[in-house]
């Protein structure tokens, strides 16, 4: 076997990932947030991209083109002052008013001061009460910003934090250094929702204290605000609210012990267990919904995000459907050329002038990304509202299966540049907002040769089903599927009890103890 070296060239064809191409895929599969961040850092870093602001009309013209009419004398914008009747010339006013006309409508009177206004210097002349209207000099009391006394900033207001709002109860509770540190150990260990997750003895012999001295503590602190705080498990969170409003008696101890009862809605066995009757356990187990299972909710928790949908789909007069990108969810960006113009100039040295072709470049590909992100957003979304027609009119036991292939196939694209698209997006419609991935579901066929129907419609008539059972008919599982079969619905019973438990609805065994032991009251 013999081994040489050798040159050859030879011609081929390959696909190669450009970074334009990597960018324009990266940008299409971020959320309206994403993008948002990325276009942020980008106008940072390069100095060619600005951002497209919108210019507001002046406020005559904006007011003018509202009304619908051009702006008159005597009118609003004109030289009234109230849109009806016309107003008194302005040249009939006196432009030298005296000083006591101005004191009168401006209230600047010597009189109409605050304590700590006024001049320096002189005596301080008193009011009807003897009080000093005289304000002393800056630097002398309040008014000073050299350091004394807090600024602007340190009066605002701010959201407490549960921990915070522990220490501070911590602090007027106890005096004892050794229970204030305790306490201090025992607020950091409370989670959000306002539970103890630390082993009491585990923490006892981290601070070199006895168990008793900790127990003590705990019990203190399981006394603040809010009612329920510093629990180890659920039942002593229900059990510190009852002692609160002084409902702890043996009958709801012996509830609040048996909870796993209460969860399989075992009526019948908490009864005997409670030693009452159907109606004191109705009272007991309605007072018990109204507990408070995570007390530290209240605290701590980040401000609320709103689902801020990328398209909007409204009825068109004609009774199509309008598909339109939301605008405050598209950010706009514009490559400033006289700009890169002016610098290019003064570009002397060849890093200088790749630093700007780069920038250049960059700002370019990223406006028409964003163009064709949008673009590509637009088409697929308005193929979904055409496939998904009868859930726009009529609600979700309308709504068709439908999966990527069907959409791609409709438009000319790839399936997964449409599964980048409906990844983090949602259209805002009159029944609410929707993730466009909620629009693809799975295929259940239907009886006899009947259309598929959709997953999601399916699981929609199972909870109308159930909702519509009485104490004397309720439906288990195979009854359910004997229904859905009269519907046409061909459906095995072990995907009728996952759509069950996916809605979190019981079993019909619980559901038919709940009916008979708390009948409609």
């Amino acid at each position: 076997m013999g081994l040489l070296q050798r040159l050859e060239m030879r011609q081929g064809q390959a696909l190669v990932m450009t970074p334009q191409l990597l960018q324009a895929i990266k940008l299409l599969q971020l959320s309206h947030l994403d993008l948002a961040a990325y276009v942020d850092a980008e106008l940072e870093r390069n100095p060619l991209l600005e951002r497209a602001e919108v210019e507001a009309p002046e406020p005559g013209e904006a007011r003018s083109e509202a009304m619908g009419e051009a702006a008159e004398p005597g009118r609003d914008g004109g030289d009234g002052f109230d849109g009806g009747e016309a107003a008194e010339p302005w040249l009939s006013h006196d432009l030298n008013p005296s000083r006591s006309e101005i004191e009168g409508d401006l209230g600047t009177r010597l009189d109409n001061v605050f304590p700590d206004d006024g001049p320096v210097g002189r005596e301080a002349p008193t009011g009807a009460e003897g009080l000093s209207l005289t304000p002393a000099p800056w630097g002398s009391t309040g008014g000073s910003f050299d350091g004394e006394a807090p600024d602007f900033e340190a009066t605002l207001t701010s959201e407490s934090s549960l921990h915070d709002h522990l220490s501070a109860q911590l602090d007027l509770a106890t005096r004892d250094p050794v229970e204030r540190l305790v306490g201090g150990f025992l607020v950091d260990a409370i989670d959000e929702a306002g539970y103890l997750r630390e082993d009491l003895s585990a923490l006892a012999e981290r601070l070199g204290v006895g168990l008793s001295v900790v127990e003590r503590v705990l019990g203190l602190v399981q006394g603040f605000d809010p009612a329920g705080i510093g629990a180890r498990d659920l039942a002593e969170c229900l059990a510190i609210q009852l002692r609160e409003q002084d409902r702890f008696d043996p009958a709801m101890q012996a509830l609040v012990s048996r909870l796993d009862l209460v969860a399989k809605r075992d009526f019948a066995a908490l009864r005997r267990l409670c030693g009452v009757d159907e109606e004191d356990l109705a009272d007991m187990l309605s007072e018990l919904r109204r507990l408070d299972p995570k007390p530290g909710r209240a605290f701590g928790s980040g401000p609320i995000e709103v689902l801020v949908p990328d398209v909007f789909v409204r009825p068109a007069p004609d009774g199509s459907w309008l598909v339109e990108l939301n605008s405050e969810a598209l950010p706009r960006v514009l490559v400033n050329q006289s700009y890169y113009a002016t610098v290019s100039r003064g570009a002397k040295t060849d890093t200088d002038k790749a630093f700007l072709s780069e920038c250049l470049q960059t700002a370019n590909w990223l406006t028409r990304s964003l163009e064709q992100r949008a673009r590509t957003i637009l088409k697929v979304a308005s193929e979904i509202v055409r496939q998904q027609d009868g859930f726009f009119v009529n609600g979700v036991a309308h709504l068709r299966p439908l999966n990527l292939k069907t959409v791609a196939d409709a438009i000319g694209m790839h399936e997964s540049t449409v599964s980048r698209v409906t990844s983090n997006k949602s259209i805002g419609t009159s029944r609410g907002t929707f993730e466009m991935k909620y629009f693809f579901t799975a295929a259940i066929p239907g009886a006899a040769g009947a259309a598929a129907h959709s997953s999601e419609a399916v699981r929609h008539r199972i909870k109308q089903l159930i909702d519509g059972e009485t104490a004397d008919d309720v439906l288990s599982d195979d009854a359910l599927v004997q229904r859905l079969r009269g519907e046409g619905v061909d459906i095995a019973r072990r995907t009728v009890a996952k759509y069950r438990e996916s809605l979190r609805i019981p079993s019909s065994i619980e559901r038919r103890r709940e009916r008979a032991a708390m009948p409609a009251r």
